[in-house]
């Protein structure tokens, strides 16, 4: 994954739920491009997060719910979108979104996942509702049509092992990939 939407992992039970914040900042490029006008408050129109980032940041929080209930021994890929209804104002700068992802049911195809997404507002510490969010997850290694894949987990990388260790949770060195060699 070469963008992380996540900044921290605040809780991670085995096989039950992740769950991870998201600081929004004005320096974050993709905000100069996406805007919420809303001519009737007669006010000019402030820069919001794309919900298509939102959702990416709840599939990066279930991905790692998932990846970590087998020890991320298999490679998770995001195979469907059941779900996914914003509520509320957008996301903006200065705001933090909360990520919760609930382990709805995981088996050696792979998962589907529950989530919630709040946000969380900077000044009140005010927590509203933001969107609600269900994803499956293959582990592609599984597959049926014997698909063969690189050997290497090209899903969980350095990135998202920095990210679990600096939010306190360790990496077994027998499954870390930056342990494994180079990629093939």
């Amino acid at each position: 994954m070469r963008w992380t939407y996540l900044d921290l992992i605040t809780d991670l039970v085995k096989g039950e739920r992740c769950v991870a914040i998201r600081n929004i900042s004005w320096a974050e490029e993709v905000l100069h491009d996406h805007f919420e006008i809303d001519e009737e408050a007669g006010r000019r129109p402030i820069p919001v997060m794309p919900n298509t980032l939102v959702i990416e940041g709840a599939a990066q929080c279930a991905g790692i719910l998932t990846g970590h209930a087998h020890d991320f021994r298999e490679k998770v890929l995001l195979a469907k979108i059941g779900k996914a209804t914003f509520t509320g104002l957008p996301a903006g700068p200065g705001t933090t979104l909360r990520h919760t992802a609930v382990l709805d049911r995981i088996d050696a195809s792979g998962s589907a996942t529950i989530g919630t997404v709040e946000l969380i507002d900077p000044h009140t510490g005010d927590v509203q509702p933001y969107a609600e969010i269900e994803l499956m997850f293959s582990h592609i290694d599984q597959n049926r049509k014997g698909l063969a894949f690189p050997e290497h987990n090209f899903v969980f990388t350095d990135d998202f092992m920095d990210l679990l260790e600096r939010s306190g949770y360790p990496v077994d060195p027998s499954i870390d990939p930056r342990r494994r060699g180079p990629a093939a």
